[in-house]
């Protein structure tokens, strides 16, 4: 998935952080990375879990 690299900001889509905004800090492999949540937790999430959030120019 090529939209999903480090610094991208994304929203949680599933689980107990739904609709969180986090951003990608680590790609560990073709399923799962690391991302911080605003507080600055690191956790580790399925891809398929995130939406990568747009931005406007």
């Amino acid at each position: 998935m090529a939209a999903i690299e480090e610094g991208k900001v994304c929203i949680r889509k599933f689980g107990k952080g739904s609709g969180e905004e986090v951003t990608i800090s680590k790609v560990i492999d073709d399923h799962f990375v690391m991302v911080k949540d605003a507080k600055g937790k690191e956790k580790r999430a399925n891809i398929k879990h995130l939406e990568p959030v747009a931005k406007a120019h």
